[in-house]
C-alpha cells in the first residue's frame, strides 16, 4: 500500500509514513510532555490511504477522483477510546485546517464543520490495523480540570495540530527529496551562548568615556546586563517583566537572559516579538550582528525568503526559507500580529510553526502595545505557554503596563516576576530628558517653534497633520516621515535623516507614530501631540537617546493641537490629562501604573475581549462547539478598511507588469509590499474619481498619476483619511 510516489519513481508504503510521521510528532509534542499523544495522531493520520480509491487515485492522479483520505483516522479515534473528540479533530483536520466543531446532532456533511464531517461517507479503508498498532493517548488533566478548561483543551488541539502537520509535512518532504533535506545543522545554544559573550566582552571593558555622566550610565547598562544573565541561569521558567527605561540596553540584557536560561534549562530557541514591522529589520541586523546573520529568522508579512531554482539545499535563502515554514530555526524575530494571530490560526500553514513555541523564551518587546481590544485573549495564550508549554515568558518595557489582574485569572498559581532590582532607582538614573506641556497650539505656531530649531522632531496623530505641518517649513533639512511613504522609501528617509544627525546638520522631522517604539534616533528636542502615556514616553526615548545632552538641555514638549478634534484617541487623552493632573512626572512609574489602571476602567472588562473570542471557546458559537475557523477569522489584530496601492518604481514597475500579464502570486505580492501605500476609503475613492489609478483584476489598485506621490511627503491627501498609527 502506497502513500506517496516521488520524481525519481520511488514508492513510500503507508507503513513506512506513518510510523515515519509518528516518531516525528511524538518528539514535537514530548517537548511539552505529550509525545503519547503526539505519536497517536500520527500514526492514524493517514490510514484512510488504505482504501481502494486511494490507491488508484495515487496510481493514476489525471484520470481519478480525489479521495477523503482524513475522515477514517479521525473516526478511528473516537472509537479507539474516550476523550478523543481533540485528536479526532486534529486528525480530521490535518489538510484542511481546524475546523469549527458543530454539533453532534444537528450538523450535516454540509456544514463544513468537524461532525458534519464525521457523517460524510468514505470509502472502505479496512486491512490498516493488520500493518498499524496503536498505543494509548489521553488528554492532559489541565483539559479537563479548572475554570478555563475549555479555552485550554482549544489551546491543546492547536498544539497538538502543529505537531502532527510539521511531522507529515517533514516526512513527506524528506521522502519527496529522495532523502535530502535543508533543514536543522544550527550551532547549540553553548555556541550562540559563547557568541554572545565574546560580543559584550568587547565593550564589557570599556575605559574611555566622553565624560563622567556618560561613563555612569554606560556601567549602569554593564550592570543591567549582568544582573539578567546572572537571573536568566538562576531562576526557573516563568513568566518575568524586565522594565527598564530607554537607553538602559533591554535588548542585549533581555537576549542574555534568554540565552542563559536556554543553556541552563534545556531549551530550544528564542522568540522575540516585536509590535511593529517598522523597527523589526533593526532587531534583526542587532541579533545578527551578535550571533550571525546565518542563526536569525525575521519573520513577518513584508519579509520574503525565495527558494530559487538550481538554488543549493543548503544556500541561506533555501533555510530560511524552509525555516519560516516552521521556526525550527534557534532565534526567531517576528512580529505581534504573525505571533498571536498564528497562536489563533485554523489553517496548516500558519499552525505548523506553533509546536515550536514550546519550551522557548518569548520575549514580548514594547509589551504596553498589545492591543487592549485583544489584551484578554493574548494574557490566556501567555498563561498557556507558561503554564503548560514549558515556556518562559518576558514582558519588556520601558512602561510596564498593569496586567497582574489579567495574569491571576489564566494564571493563578503563577507570579509575575521583575528581573531588575530597584526598578523606581533606574528610572531616575537614566532621566535624560524634561517633559513639559506646551498648551495649545496653532499649525502655524508649531511650525514657527519647529523652524527655529536646528533638529526636532515633531510627532503628530494624523498623516494629513503631518502633511500640512510639512508644506510650511524650509526644505532644507526638513523631513515628512509617514505611512504614506512605501516601505522602501520611509527605509531610505531613515538612513539619511540618521546620517544628517550624526553629522550635526539641519534635521527637522515631521512624522507620526511610527517613530516611537524602536528606532533608533536620537534628537535634542521632540514635540509629541498629545495621545496616551505609553506613546508619550516612547516618543520621549527619541530624546537624547545616547544621554550626551544634559538633561536641562533635552526637552520634550506635550501639546493640543488647535482645532483638531482627536477623537479617535479620546480615551487614551483622557486617562493622560487624569494622570498629569495627579502626578507632575508622567514618566514616573507610579504615574505609569496609575495611567493604565484609570484607561482600562475607561475602557471596561468587557473591551479587553471585543470579538469575545474566550467566550467562543468557553461556551461555542451558535451551538458548535471549538469554533477554530470562526475564531480564526475573527481574530485579526490589526483591522482596517484600508486598500493597498502599489508605486510604479524602481523594480517595483517590473513587478506590477507581471501583474498586468496575469501573473499575480503570493509571492510577487509580498515582494510588491515594499513599494505599497495603504489608503482609506475616501482617499482611495478621491484618487478613483480623478483618473490617477488603475485596478488590475478585481481588487489591485496602481498609482498611474505619479504627480500624486511625492519624493518628500509620500501620496498626497487632500482629505481627512487615516491615523498615523497604523504602522
Amino acid at each position: 500500500m502506497i502513500a506517496h510516489i516521488n520524481t525519481f519513481g520511488e514508492e513510500q508504503s503507508i507503513k513506512d509514513h506513518l510510523y515515519g510521521t509518528a516518531k516525528r510528532a511524538e518528539e514535537f509534542a514530548e517537548e511539552f510532555g505529550c509525545g503519547a499523544a503526539g505519536n497517536f495522531c500520527g500514526i492514524l493520520h493517514d490510514i484512510g490511504k488504505y482504501s481502494k480509491q486511494f490507491q488508484e487515485r495515487i496510481r493514476n492522479p489525471e484520470n481519478t477522483k480525489k479521495v477523503d483520505h482524513s475522515t477514517a483516522g479521525a473516526l478511528e479515534a473516537l472509537h479507539i477510546s474516550n476523550y478523543n473528540i481533540p485528536f479526532s479533530m486534529v486528525i480530521a483536520g490535518h489538510h484542511s485546517g481546524l475546523m469549527d466543531g458543530g454539533s453532534y446532532r444537528f450538523s450535516g456533511e454540509e456544514t463544513g464543520t468537524f461532525f458534519g464531517r464525521l457523517k460524510s461517507k468514505i470509502p472502505d479503508y479496512s486491512g490498516w490495523e493488520k500493518d498499524i498498532k496503536v498505543g494509548p493517548a489521553e488528554v492532559p488533566p489541565f483539559c479537563i480540570k479548572g475554570d478555563n478548561r475549555m479555552f485550554s483543551m482549544a489551546f491543546f488541539i492547536r498544539m497538538m495540530y502543529s505537531c502532527l502537520v510539521d511531522a507529515d509535512y517533514l516526512d513527506t518532504e524528506l521522502f519527496m527529496n529522495g532523502g535530502q533535506i535543508g533543514r536543522q545543522g544550527y550551532p547549540s545554544i553553548e555556541d550562540l551562548l559563547l557568541r554572545f559573550e565574546q560580543y559584550i566582552g568587547k565593550w564589557m571593558g570599556r575605559e574611555e568615556f566622553e565624560n563622567e555622566k556618560q561613563k555612569r550610565l554606560y556601567k549602569k547598562r554593564n550592570q543591567i546586563l549582568e544582573e539578567c544573565m546572572e537571573k536568566g541561569e538562576k531562576w526557573d521558567k516563568g513568566l518575568y517583566t524586565l522594565t527598564v527605561p530607554t537607553g538602559g540596553g533591554k535588548t542585549t540584557a533581555s537576549l542574555g537572559f534568554a540565552l542563559k536560561h536556554m543553556k541552563k534549562r534545556g531549551m530550544k530557541r528564542v522568540i522575540y516579538v516585536i509590535p511593529y514591522t517598522s523597527v523589526i529589520d533593526q532587531n534583526a541586523a542587532v541579533f545578527g550582528n551578535i550571533l550571525g546573520e546565518e542563526n536569525i529568522l525575521e519573520h513577518h508579512s513584508g519579509m520574503l525568503y525565495e527558494m530559487e531554482e538550481n538554488q543549493k539545499d543548503d544556500s541561506l535563502s533555501c533555510r530560511k526559507a524552509l525555516a519560516a515554514e516552521n521556526w525550527d530555526m534557534p532565534i526567531i524575530v517576528t512580529t505581534a500580529v504573525q505571533f498571536f494571530e498564528s497562536v489563533f490560526a485554523s489553517k496548516s500553514s500558519k499552525c505548523r510553526k506553533l509546536h515550536n513555541i514550546a519550551n522557548s523564551v518569548i520575549i514580548f518587546d514594547e509589551a504596553q502595545t498589545l492591543p487592549v481590544s485583544y489584551l484578554e485573549p493574548c494574557v490566556a495564550a501567555i498563561s498557556e505557554l507558561v503554564s503548560h508549554y514549558r515556556s518562559t515568558v518576558i514582558l519588556c518595557t520601558a512602561t510596564q503596563p498593569v496586567l497582574d489582574s489579567i495574569f491571576k485569572k489564566y494564571l493563578p498559581d503563577g507570579e509575575i516576576q521583575e528581573i531588575c532590582n530597584d526598578v523606581m532607582d533606574l528610572d531616575k538614573y537614566f532621566k535624560r530628558t524634561e517633559i513639559s506641556n506646551a498648551g495649545t497650539l496653532s499649525l502655524d505656531e508649531l511650525r514657527c517653534r519647529i523652524e527655529g530649531r536646528e533638529q526636532v522632531l515633531c510627532i503628530v496623530n494624523k498623516r494629513k497633520t503631518a502633511q500640512e505641518l510639512y508644506s510650511g517649513l524650509p526644505k532644507d533639512g526638513a523631513f515628512c516621515l509617514t505611512t504614506l511613504l512605501y516601505p522602501a522609501h520611509r527605509k531610505k528617509k531613515f538612513g539619511e535623516i540618521k546620517d544628517r544627525l550624526n553629522r550635526g546638520l539641519p534635521c527637522r522631522v515631521i512624522t507620526t507614530s511610527l517613530v516611537e517604539a524602536g528606532v533608533d534616533l536620537d534628537f535634542p528636542e521632540v514635540y509629541r501631540q498629545e495621545i496616551g502615556l505609553d506613546s508619550l514616553i516612547q516618543s520621549a526615548g527619541r530624546c537624547n537617546r545616547e544621554g550626551r545632552r544634559e538633561v536641562k538641555e533635552s526637552n520634550v514638549y506635550l501639546f493640543r493641537l488647535e482645532d483638531d478634534d482627536n477623537m479617535f484617541f479620546g480615551q487614551n487623552i483622557d486617562a493622560l490629562r487624569e494622570t498629569l493632573r495627579h502626578y507632575s512626572n508622567p514618566a514616573s512609574l507610579e504615574a505609569i501604573s496609575f495611567y493604565f489602571q484609570f484607561y482600562r476602567k475607561l475602557l471596561g472588562k468587557e473591551n479587553l475581549d471585543q470579538k469575545r473570542i474566550m467566550d467562543a471557546f468557553e461556551r461555542g458559537i451558535g451551538g458548535s462547539m471549538f469554533p477554530f475557523n470562526t475564531v480564526s477569522k475573527r481574530f485579526k489584530l490589526i483591522e482596517s478598511q484600508t486598500k493597498t496601492i502599489y508605486i510604479p518604481v524602481d523594480e517595483a514597475e517590473e513587478w506590477i507588469e507581471e501583474l498586468y500579464n496575469g501573473h499575480p502570486t503570493r509571492k510577487l505580492f509580498r515582494k510588491l509590499g515594499q513599494y505599497g501605500v495603504n489608503a482609506y476609503p475616501n482617499h482611495l475613492r478621491e484618487l478613483w474619481e480623478a483618473g490617477c489609478l488603475e485596478m488590475v483584476g478585481d481588487m489591485v489598485y496602481v498609482l498611474r498619476d505619479m504627480n500624486q506621490y511625492r519624493d518628500d511627503t509620500g501620496l498626497q491627501m487632500d482629505t481627512e483619511t487615516g491615523f498615523g498609527f497604523f504602522v
